[in-house]
């Protein structure tokens, strides 16, 4: 597990020393991502740097890596999880290795097959490869986007790393943000991919690839979520052997380490599944950690103990305070752009306290995308029966009657969802701060931020979802959206900032594509949602009471940390001078969020959780960039990594 940063120019503009100080200070910036080693690589106008958290082959496996005859160059954040069985078709067809990491079979893999080497790869990946005889730069992001990769083109110049910042250092002329990502990210709570907070510094999708060649750079998709299909040639106990086999499998493959391995345990259907598998196919004590609430209806604890009893792991609690004022504070510097997840609170604190024990941590993420287990999907369909005002009808009362609705007025929201069609609708339900509520934002910054609409654009990858049935259209929708830019950006940049590698089994792409031709009816039966994986669970030993408990999620008690501890926090933020008159929002309207829920009327932490977090992010990063303070440390003298590297 690493960060990556590098740049790529046709015309060779920078001398070899400069090329390589400016590549140090890009990876200076994302060091707690790889704490171990830096590596450099610069030539021709061309830089490839790492910083590198050992997992695989800790004394040999520094980065870049490079083919036979040094013409193919490879730096690499993730994991290769087949990379053995890689390597030995690689070496039966002439391949020399030098080292025993999973980076090297990349250039190989690049040689033998192309572009086409990525669809090869099993496993979490941001990679970049330098072909020297082509003189082109290749760029590949993971299938599901569990790895993050930007990049920007400036100055005829390509730049890309693992976080922003990297590329702010280098260029901090890119700092110019997009109005339009921010009011998709007050809308929904974070901003999705290919968009940042920055108008000219964009994500690469999850698999797609980029390649920078002859002045021209084009991406494409190399994988897609496979249909969702209704394959009923099969019986339910069938299903239920080909999914603990692959879950198994997966699970396996990701306990390859040459170093600790442990588990993230919430006491779920999920992690509990994990873990079993864990327990059953590894020789040592398996070490498991929670988190611990003090509000009773948020805690979850006693679910993770009783797992852990069960499996007999080493488990380890950490009792989660509201210090939230100096935790978020912390996480607004780390973050680069506004995100509105509460959960990232406990997963970095957790995080923080597994980085004590191991470096890498197994969860069970991707469960409920794959196998329907939010409760919004029951809710959804159900609902969606009831669905019956006309299109021409719902149209004239958004446009005509609903802006005349009184802002603050109860079911105001639903009256305007239920007029929707059905793929908006969902969207709609899961928003926080519509745009269409023109009572919150100002006019000006309505005007600024005229890019499409989140509404449209998720609704349109609703429609165009491969599947016939209406759960595979919220899940392939949720799985391009939540789980990429939410869900995996959480959970890498909360590890990552304790140099902590994350590894989730049920994202294993062999593991989605078998989840993918389950039919609908083993994943939600009834009103219960993860039936079949349930099921697993319970032929595998978990605690029934671990298996049927009232879900939450990983969440936190914000509705009551914003009516006391955190109350202070909140409305000097919120209603401070700078927060009002940065042009953003109406006054009146904020208050009326504020007020609904300091009253006890109606729990808005969501929405009051998104403003502050804006703020504070305005406060704590965009600020200090503008005044030239974040990255603040003099670069007058190169690295020694860097001085190596502009020998060659």
């Amino acid at each position: 597990m690493c960060g990556i940063a590098g740049f790529f120019s046709t015309d060779g503009d920078l001398a070899p020393c400069v090329a390589a100080e400016e590549l140090a200070r890009m990876c200076a910036t994302i060091v707690h991502r790889g704490p171990d080693d830096q590596g450099i690589y610069v030539h021709r106008g061309v830089g490839l740097g790492v910083r590198r958290l050992s997992i695989i082959d800790l004394v040999s496996g520094h980065q870049p890596v490079h083919n036979e005859d040094r013409t193919i160059w490879t730096v690499f954040n993730g994991e290769v999880y087949n990379f053995r069985e890689l390597r030995s078709d690689l070496e039966r067809n002439g391949h020399r290795f030098y080292t025993n990491c999973d980076t090297e079979v990349i250039p190989h893999l690049y040689e033998q097959f192309g572009t086409d080497f990525v669809k090869r790869l099993r496993g979490m990946f941001a990679i970049a490869i330098y072909d020297e005889r082509q003189n082109r730069l290749m760029l590949a992001r993971d299938r599901l986007g569990k790895k993050p990769l930007v990049y920007a083109q400036h100055r005829d110049r390509l730049l890309f790393a693992s976080e922003i910042r990297a590329l702010l250092a280098a260029e901090p002329e890119l700092a110019d943000i997009d109005n339009t990502s921010l009011l998709r990210y007050l809308e929904i709570g974070y901003i999705y991919d290919p968009y940042t907070a920055f108008e000219r510094i964009h994500r690469l999708p999850p698999g797609h690839i980029l390649e920078c060649s002859n002045g021209c750079v084009r991406t494409w998709p190399y994988w897609d979520i496979p249909r969702f299909s209704e394959n009923e040639s099969k019986t339910e106990d069938e299903w239920l052997v080909e999914l603990e086999r692959e879950l198994g499998a997966a699970v396996r493959m990701r306990l390859i380490a040459d170093v600790p391995v442990g588990a993230l345990l919430s006491g779920g259907v999920d992690s509990s599944l994990v873990v079993a598998l864990m327990t059953r196919a590894s020789s040592d004590r398996v070490k498991t950690f929670s988190v611990k609430f003090d509000t009773p209806e948020f805690d979850e604890s006693r679910y993770a103990r009783r797992v852990a009893d069960r499996f007999g792991t080493e488990h380890h609690e950490l009792n989660m305070k509201p210090a939230i004022p100096e935790t978020l504070d912390c996480l607004t510097r780390l973050l680069e752009e506004p995100f509105g997840d509460s959960s990232m609170l406990p997963t970095f604190q957790i995080a923080q306290l597994v980085r004590q024990h191991v470096r890498v941590a197994l969860s069970g993420d991707g469960g409920d995308e794959l196998f329907a287990g939010y409760d919004r999907y029951d809710s959804y369909l159900r609902q969606n029966h009831y669905r019956i005002v006309p299109t021409w009808l719902g149209e004239i009362f958004r446009r005509g009657v609903f802006p005349l609705l009184p802002k603050g007025m109860k079911g105001r929201r639903l009256l305007y969802n239920i007029t929707l069609p059905a793929g908006s609708a969902y969207v709609d339900s899961v928003s926080v701060l519509p745009r269409r509520d023109s009572g919150v934002f100002t006019h000006e910054f309505l005007a600024a931020a005229d890019g499409e609409p989140t509404l449209d654009i998720f609704t349109r990858i609703y429609d165009e979802a491969p599947s016939e049935h209406v759960l595979g259209k919220l899940q392939y929708l949720d799985i391009k959206t939540y789980l990429a830019a939410d869900i995996l950006t959480k959970v890498d940049r909360m590890s990552m900032a304790a140099s902590l590698e994350t590894r989730a089994p049920l994202l294993d792409h062999v593991v989605m594509e078998s989840a993918n031709r389950i039919p609908a009816r083993l994943k939600l039966r009834g009103r219960e949602g993860k039936y079949l994986l349930k099921r697993l669970a319970a032929r595998l030993g978990v605690p029934a009471e671990a298996i049927n408990r009232p879900k939450r999620g990983f969440a936190v008690p914000l509705v009551d940390w914003f009516r006391g501890e955190l109350k202070e926090q909140l409305l000097d933020v919120l209603t401070d001078s700078r927060t009002r008159q940065r042009g953003y929002f109406q006054w009146a309207g904020v208050a009326r969020i504020l007020d609904d829920h300091l009253r006890g009327r109606r729990d808005r932490s969501r929405e009051l959780f998104v403003l502050l977090v804006f703020e504070l992010w305005h406060r704590n990063f965009l600020e200090p960039l503008r005044k030239g303070l974040l990255f603040a440390q003099s670069w007058s003298d190169p690295s020694a990594a860097a001085v190596e590297a502009a020998k060659r």
